[in-house]
């Protein structure tokens, strides 16, 4: 029997933006089972809560029978093991990504030599794109709708206008 090809695509999504959808959606055809993860930072703070996140996931990929939402903390390759993934999915928009991801990648292979950690690029219209600039642009009252999945701009919308910003 052949083993079943699952990768992991680990981030905080927060917000998930059209460039991890745009990857994400292209990467589903490559593997048999894609595991999007909301990974858990403990010392990190985050803008919208996990379950919110999730929710916007699932909403955005509700469609794809493919992919699966989770939650996980600790390490990532830890979770790799835990749900069977033998590939780490990851998206590089500049060659300071890729520097950042080789580096992660590799000490992820020193600590689980069967992973294998795989790159995909964003498109050119995302290669700016990321959440750090979505919430700046929702934190100051702007209309980050453009810049994130339909489901979670409609979200947005309504999150301004409830004045959760200040």
């Amino acid at each position: 029997m052949k083993e079943e090809k699952i990768a992991l695509f680990p981030g905080s999504f927060d917000p998930i933006t059209k460039g991890h959808e745009s990857v994400i959606r292209r990467a589903v055809p490559l593997f048999d089972k894609l595991i999007v993860a909301i990974g858990i930072n403990i010392d990190k703070k985050y803008f919208f809560t996990v379950e919110q996140r999730k929710q916007w996931l699932i909403e955005v990929f509700k469609n794809e029978s493919k992919i699966e939402v989770m939650v996980y903390e600790g390490l990532t390759v830890d979770f790799c093991k835990q749900v069977n993934a033998n590939f780490l999915l990851r998206g590089l928009r500049t060659s300071a990504d890729f520097e950042f991801e080789r580096s992660v990648g590799q000490v992820n292979k020193m600590m689980l030599p069967s992973i294998e950690t795989l790159f995909l690029l964003t498109t050119p219209e995302h290669t700016a794109l990321n959440s750090s600039m979505v919430r700046d642009i929702i934190r100051n009252g702007g209309d980050a709708s453009e810049f994130v999945p339909q489901a979670v701009g409609k979200d947005l919308i309504a999150f301004k206008k409830s004045d959760n910003t200040k």
